[in-house]
Order: structure tokens, then sequence, then C-alpha cells
């Protein structure tokens, strides 16, 4: 899977004040992300606020983004949950025209052991037509998936291709660099641990600071890759205070209201539980704005 190496980005879902999807938007953003450089996308993951849309607008996104990118980018669709028959439903019923693979998020909230975890992945493996990527994100499942369960399931599961690894944890990073297979990709999947993870070993980020600085994520990235890393710790840190206040109010919150001071997207809605980001918290943003090179 040669076309997931490198940056990608996952994707906000704009929405327009009334919440209702904003495709106009959508449209910028994702024209944006080609023309600075990105080498593929995420449709529908954690920072498209997935927990919130219905199963017809997840199903238009997916199609919508597909027509648009129209073969220009490789795609992965983010198609997880804690209950693993619902999953294992939608995975087989995903229409995958345009996309390249799965993403899919650990089960939350459960906080099932790494047996569960096994099991659960085993069983959206057995139906899928699409390579997998797994999605280790602690802080927001409440549980960890393993490095021993993630080379389990690469090993016995053909069709589960890499993870993207969120936990923070850089033992648990050097362990899968380690013992995995080696077509199995690590990819980082916080902004500020992607040079130190690419120093390690893994193949690129999926991020989320990427919506708002496409270039600037895929410039890392690529110099990462070539393996100069000091090149690459001046791109890290213009980036490291930015990133922080996309999440200082939860993701994709500030991410969004970057973009709406970019104009790529018209409005800076979330949907509840959701809501913008403060005034503090958009000045703060609005001022360090001002000093990231394009």
């Amino acid at each position: 899977m040669n076309e997931l190496r490198g940056a990608g980005v996952a994707l906000i879902t704009p929405f327009n004040m009334d919440g209702t999807v904003d495709y106009g938007s959508l449209g910028n953003l994702i024209d944006y992300q080609i023309k600075e450089g990105m080498d593929y996308l995420v449709v529908l993951g954690t920072t498209g606020e997935t927990a919130t849309l219905t199963a017809d607008e997840r199903k238009q996104v997916w199609e919508y983004t597909a027509e648009r990118v129209s073969g220009r980018l490789p795609l992965i669709a983010g198609i997880g949950g804690n209950n693993t028959q619902e999953i294992v439903k939608q995975v087989d019923q995903f229409n995958h025209h345009g996309y390249c693979a799965i993403l899919s998020v650990s089960p939350y909230y459960n906080k099932p052991t790494q047996e569960g975890i096994y099991q659960h992945y085993k069983a959206i493996s057995a139906v899928s037509k699409l390579p997998i990527i797994l999605y280790n994100v602690p802080g927001r499942t409440g549980s960890n998936i393993l490095p021993s369960t993630a080379i389990r399931l690469a090993k016995d599961c053909s069709n589960i291709i890499g993870i993207k690894e969120a936990s923070g944890n850089f033992a648990q990073f050097s362990e899968i660099i380690r013992d995995k297979p080696n077509e199995f990709l690590l990819i980082s999947g916080d902004d500020p641990a992607t040079l130190p993870m690419m120093a390690l070993g893994a193949v690129g980020v999926i991020s989320v600071v990427g919506n708002a600085y496409p270039k600037n994520v895929a410039t890392l990235v690529k110099l990462c890759a070539d393996g100069n890393y000091v090149t690459a710790r001046k791109i890290h840190g213009t980036l490291l205070k930015i990133t922080d206040l996309c999440f200082v109010e939860s993701n994709p919150c500030g991410v969004k209201y970057v973009l709406k001071k970019q104009g790529i997207i018209e409005s800076d809605a979330v949907r509840l539980p959701l809501v913008p980001v403060g005034s503090q918290t958009r000045e703060a943003i609005e001022k360090e704005m001002e000093i990231i090179p394009n």
C-alpha cells in the first residue's frame, strides 16, 4: 500500500449554520488539499464528526467526496464503532467505489479486553473488500490496542495492513516497529508526534492540522521520509502552537475556525455536543495564524 505512505488528512465535515452538511465548502476543502500536495484523504474519521452524522449523511459524504476527487488522490473511509455486529454490516455493505482502504477505530466505551479487540477486528476483516487500517486512540476510546494485539492481527489477517497510532506511547511505537511484518504500516495519528515517529520508522501521518496547512504538513512528511530532519524540525516547530490551539477546545472545533478564517469553509459550525471555540481561543488562533509561513 505505497499510496498510503506520506501525508494524509482526516477531513473535517463542514456544516451550514442550520446544521446541514455544506457540500460547497467540502468541495473547496478537497480541492485545497489536492492543490497543496496532500497524498491521501481520510473521509469521516473522528475529525469528520462522524458520530453525529446519520447513516444517510455518511453515505452522501462518502459518495460526494469520491466524485469530487475523481481518482486524483487515494481515499480512505472511516468506518468504526463499538457494536461489532453493526460495523461488520456497514463494512460489508460499503460502496467502496473510489476508496482504497478503511480506517476503523478500536471499540470505545465498552472497554474490551485484548481478545475482544482482536475478535472485533477479525470479524471486520472477514467481510471487508478493502484493506483495513487499525486506529488506536486510547484517549477517546478508553482502551489501548497493545502492540502484541496489533501484530497478531497483522499476521493473522492479510487485509489488515497498518495502524494509525495516537496513544502517545513511544515504547509502544518502538515495539510495533520491531515486531511488525515488513509491509505493515505504522502511521502517526497525532500531529506533534509525526517527526519523532517517522524517525522510528513510521511512514507518515493522518493529520488534523493538515486540513488548514496541507502544504506545511506534506512538506514536513516528505523531509522526514528523505531523512532531512534538520529542515523538518523547523516546520515541526512552526506547527506546534496552532496544533495545540486546534485541540484546546476539542477537535475539530479549532481547525474549523482556522479554515473559516482562511476562507476555505463558510462556517465553523459543529454539531452538539461540540460547540464552536470561545473568544479567547479565537483570538489566540488569529494571532498564531499571522506568524505561520505558508
